[in-house]
């Protein structure tokens, strides 16, 4: 039916068509089952789960529960498709097969695959029968685009397992930006997130994970989180989780439980502002200060200083240590970051305790005469769950 278009006929309706996967992924498998961060329309759900079944033969509940395994259990030894546990090669090359392995676990689909599909459909069609979708995708192809639908349905049949399997979850965990100091080693790994439809800004997502947007910063471009709007906007959608955004109130100035339950609520919100204007400012004047053998070792401290101390291992640990013996500032505010880590993990403290901890955090950090730390806690003070 069109086996006369040309080249870049035929490379846009593949894109197209695997984009219309992709879009699947990450709205409905992702953001809808897996994460329950949005709802849709029964129709628009089936939709999307009739065409992965055409050009995958995902399960929704063995992707939904190897996914929320790998959240559960991220970076450790039982994470299926961890590089840091695995290797990189590993899952940028074999994340597919990774996949499919935990998959057939009886107990990861037990204790994660909950609230998924089961009607009649998912169980007589779907899952018993993976491969005739596919074969049905194949025949679709060729019928209407000629011998050009073989390399159509090649292309569609190798983007998810590469991008998302291999991509996704190898690099996503390997190299990149953080925007977010999570307890993992996940990583932005562009800030436009058009390959995957957002699925990029992975960092972002392992943050938030029950949020329906990735994106975080005004320049990050988050695909999915554009249809959704869509879909929203036509009533096929409805949005249910969104990241916890701080207010500040700058006329608020004493620190009361408001203030303790908005920064326990926005804590890596805190964290990223800690890292851009406490040890970002004192590291800059460390730096300005330095002779030459000192600012060679300063290179790496700065990234080191905001890491999650559960990524560091003991080479890097001594480095930085190396760095905060020589640079007394540096060493005052990282050890005001680990304090107010502290507080955020003492999850059988009383409420009064806690109080206590972050009055005494601000007071003490007003004190220090470093002109950063003692800005930063100011403005903690004004943290509020209440607008005006």
């Amino acid at each position: 039916m069109f086996s006369d278009l040309p080249v870049w006929g035929y490379i846009l309706i593949a894109l197209g068509l695997t984009h219309i996967t992709i879009a699947s992924v990450t709205i409905y498998l992702h953001r809808h089952q897996a994460h329950r961060a949005i709802e849709l329309h029964p129709a628009i759900a089936h939709f999307f789960r009739f065409w992965l079944w055409l050009t995958t033969g995902m399960v929704t509940k063995e992707w939904v529960a190897v996914h929320r395994k790998h959240h559960a259990r991220v970076e450790q030894p039982e994470d299926p498709h961890s590089p840091q546990i695995r290797g990189i090669r590993k899952v940028l090359f074999e994340g597919a097969e990774l996949y499919k392995a935990e998959a057939q676990v009886r107990d990861t689909l037990d204790q994660y695959g909950h609230q998924t599909p089961c009607d009649w459909v998912e169980r007589r069609i779907y899952k018993g029968r993976q491969n005739w979708g596919i074969a049905v995708m194949f025949a679709i192809d060729v019928t209407l685009f000629g011998a050009a639908g073989i390399a159509i349905w090649a292309v569609q049949m190798a983007w998810i397992p590469f991008f998302a399997a291999g991509v996704i979850n190898g690099i996503g965990h390997y190299w990149g930006y953080r925007n977010f100091e999570s307890p993992d080693a996940s990583t932005n790994i562009v800030p436009f997130g058009l390959l995957v439809g957002g699925e990029e800004l992975h960092n972002n997502h392992h943050a938030f994970a029950s949020s329906a947007r990735f994106s975080s910063k005004w320049y990050e471009l988050d695909l999915g989180w554009g249809y959704i709007r869509v879909l929203d906007r036509l009533g096929l959608a409805g949005i249910k989780k969104l990241p916890p955004m701080p207010l500040i109130d700058l006329d608020k100035h004493g620190v009361d439980l408001d203030t303790l339950r908005a920064v326990i609520a926005s804590r890596l919100h805190v964290t990223a502002h800690y890292a851009r204007n406490v040890i970002a400012a004192v590291y800059k004047d460390e730096k300005a200060k330095a002779n030459n053998a000192a600012r060679r070792l300063l290179r790496r401290g700065r990234r080191l200083m905001v890491r999650n101390e559960s990524l560091l291992d003991l080479r890097t640990r001594k480095y930085l240590e190396s760095i905060l013996a020589q640079h007394q500032p540096l060493r005052v505010v990282y050890e005001f970051q680990r304090r107010l880590h502290d507080l955020w993990q003492q999850r059988t403290a009383s409420q009064e305790r806690l109080l206590h901890a972050l009055q005494e955090w601000c007071r003490e950090a007003e004190a220090t005469g470093i002109e950063a730390l003692e800005a930063f806690a100011r403005e903690l003070r004004g943290y509020t769950l209440v607008t005006n």
